[in-house]
């Protein structure tokens, strides 16, 4: 599949709509100046232009081709042109796996919406990590986060050595800046940047805010439909992968890495953004959320969540995932008597949930666009007093939640809080009481 960018490399990326391939998974070939791509070998002894080849591999190079991850670039430098990393400055409130500052809580956790900054605040500084598990060093797990920020990223970059980032908005439209093109994404829609890909992200309409799923394990990928079919869920050609595209300035630009939990800063002279042709299949992506064909049932009983699994990172154990995406989206309820929203619920899995917009079936209230909870392995969850009493006695005729859109990063081990987010403000201190006072079942 080849793709071509006619824009000029002027810089202005706010001039610019950017142009997308679709397709999931899908090995894309694209240049920003025709020729510039080499044909027939990936590495010529003179590449045009003078570009420099460079290999990405997300992947050991032994990788089964079926699960391979790799791109090959064609930029103006080289990426190895820099100086020594030194400790950055400003690491923040950004942690990493493992999570061992404070003792795993096995408590029902929620919290408020993130506050905006006050202080001018990048998306980099801006991260905030709740919590996580695995371990970075052994390639497991992920971390949890969440971003508010109001300021463009200028004359930076980031990238993540650690794993690949899962960027989910809910408020404030961004612009992200890569090295393999650029994407936009807003609120309901979400954007993956693999790991190793330097980026950098731009406000579109003011303060930004929103959640990241930091995968530390096997590379998000489309779960199987199994007796589904070969349709439904989130489609492949819904996904979108970006046309190559490059800045050519000679610029001080701040290059930060994220390295074993830690942070890291070079300096540049110019931009790192200076890819001019690409292929392969180690790249960005984004898709619509509002674009998922949901899955529900048409007799009765409420089936399990995984029916809206967007994307999975499989472990070593078939079927039990190092992280699923699963969203909440609107649909249609029409289960015959039936207890409809999520039931009561016990799960060796480990659930942080995310609201976007809208408002959650199974809480009537507390859980806040931008806020989240956490449930996790094997402790006891569900609707909340109001929501139970209010569906135990609606009438059953169809009807369809709209605006709302939740989601979960599942995960098969339990998720560790980090220190600030235990004694965070936003922390609601009175979550349990949701299940105050729940009436005992009258026996005959």
């Amino acid at each position: 599949m080849t793709a071509h960018d006619p824009v000029a490399a002027s810089g202005d990326t706010a001039a610019v709509e950017p142009a997308m391939v679709p397709g999931f998974g899908n090995h894309v070939a694209t240049e920003a100046v025709p020729g510039a791509l080499p044909v027939g070998r990936n590495s010529p002894q003179r590449v045009p232009y003078g570009l420099y080849a460079e290999q990405l591999s997300g992947t050991a190079f032994t990788a089964p081709r079926t699960e391979n991850k790799r791109s090959w670039l064609y930029r103006l430098r080289p990426a190895a042109n820099h100086d020594a990393f030194e400790p950055y400055r400003n690491a923040g409130l950004l942690r990493s796996a493992p999570f061992d500052e404070v003792p795993p809580n096995p408590n029902r956790l929620r919290w408020d919406p993130l506050a905006f900054p006050e202080a001018p605040t990048d998306w980099v500084d801006g991260l905030v990590t709740y919590g996580g598990n695995g371990d970075v060093g052994a390639g497991t797990g992920v971390g949890i986060h969440l971003y508010a920020c109001n300021l463009s990223m200028k004359q930076r970059a980031f990238f993540n050595a650690d794993g690949e980032l899962l960027i989910v908005p809910q408020e404030g439209s961004l612009r992200i800046v890569t090295e393999l093109g650029l994407l936009t994404v807003e609120p309901q829609q979400i954007a993956v940047i693999p790991r190793g890909v330097r980026f950098r992200v731009e406000l579109l309409d003011g303060p930004a805010r929103g959640y990241v799923c930091e995968n530390y394990g096997a590379p998000f990928r489309l779960p199987d439909l199994g007796p589904i079919g070969a349709n439904g869920l989130a489609n492949p050609r819904d996904f979108e992968t970006p046309v190559a595209w490059f800045e050519d300035e000679d610029v001080p630009t701040l290059l930060i890495q994220k390295f074993q939990g830690g942070l890291w800063s070079t300096a540049l002279g110019h931009s790192p953004f200076d890819v001019v042709a690409w292929h392969g299949n180690l790249a960005p992506y984004r898709y619509d959320l509002r674009r998922f064909n949901t899955i529900n049932t048409v007799s009765f009983d409420h089936p399990d969540p995984s029916i809206f699994t967007v994307l999975t990172s499989p472990s070593e154990t078939p079927g039990t995932a190092n992280c699923d995406f699963v969203i909440f989206p609107p649909r249609w309820m029409v289960a015959e008597d039936t207890f409809r929203p999520p039931w009561f619920h016990r799960n060796v899995m480990s659930e942080y949930m995310g609201l976007i917009t809208g408002e959650y079936d199974a809480k009537e209230g507390g859980f806040l666009p931008g806020g989240g909870s956490l449930h996790n392995q094997m402790n006891g969850h569900g609707p909340d007093r109001a929501s139970y009493e209010k569906a135990v006695a609606a009438d059953l005729a169809p009807f369809k939640i709209e605006n709302t859109m939740a989601f979960m990063f599942e995960t098969r081990h339990v998720i560790r809080t980090t220190p600030w987010a235990m004694r965070t403000p936003p922390m609601q201190l009175d979550y349990d009481a949701v299940w105050a006072n729940m009436e005992r079942a009258k026996l005959p």
